[in-house]
């Protein structure tokens, strides 16, 4: 099971990967997360990026995605392929030659779960933080999911204390209901 959350920059999608990555591991799931690969880009990134360091992020994603799940049941993903493209649209353009890997990729994600923009992104020594960015790449990322027909898990903007137990809820008949270690008020 390989599970994504898309989204914009700044809208909680670490946070939300590391939740639902305790709330499996209560239910004796193996889980890993594929982190956000941006962070670890030798190359410039956010409004500075470049077509080389958008197509590093997208290359070194995908191969990050083939190891963890070759490894694990279970694997959460900080990003997809899908919304690391939007970057890479929204600083040269589109590249018909990545659409094509994109529309070969995108069908590897069990559940693709849409983190929306609740509020301006804040710095964390890397993250950019103009609004104004974030919500182009949203817009690029709506466009997208629109374009190609899919149909992501869209979470509701304010209902941000019930996100984890909603994915939970989606993922349950994909994960053996087993009594969970520490319980959670309000977990599934």
């Amino acid at each position: 099971m390989k599970v994504a959350l898309i989204g914009s920059h700044g809208v909680g999608k670490t946070t939300l990967c590391f939740e639902l990555a305790a709330r499996l591991k209560r239910r004796n799931v193996d889980v890993e997360i594929v982190r956000e690969v941006a962070r670890r880009c030798p190359l410039p990134i956010n409004l500075e990026t470049t077509a080389d360091a958008q197509e590093w992020i997208l290359h070194t994603q995908i191969s990050w995605e083939i190891e963890a799940t070759s490894q694990h049941e279970a694997v959460l993903c900080d990003r997809s392929v899908l919304d690391n493209y939007c970057y890479l649209v929204h600083a040269t353009g589109s590249k018909p030659a990545l659409e094509k890997l994109l529309d070969h990729w995108l069908p590897t994600y069990d559940l693709l779960v849409h983190v929306p923009i609740v509020t301006d992104p804040t710095f964390d020594g890397i993250r950019a933080v103009d609004p104004t960015f974030q919500r182009q790449i949203e817009l690029l990322l709506d466009g997208m999911i629109s374009a190609r027909g899919l149909r992501p898990l869209r979470l509701t903007v304010g209902a941000r204390d019930a996100w984890p137990r909603t994915i939970i809820e989606r993922l349950l008949p994909q994960v053996e209901p087993t009594l969970p270690l520490f319980p959670v008020d309000g977990d599934p």
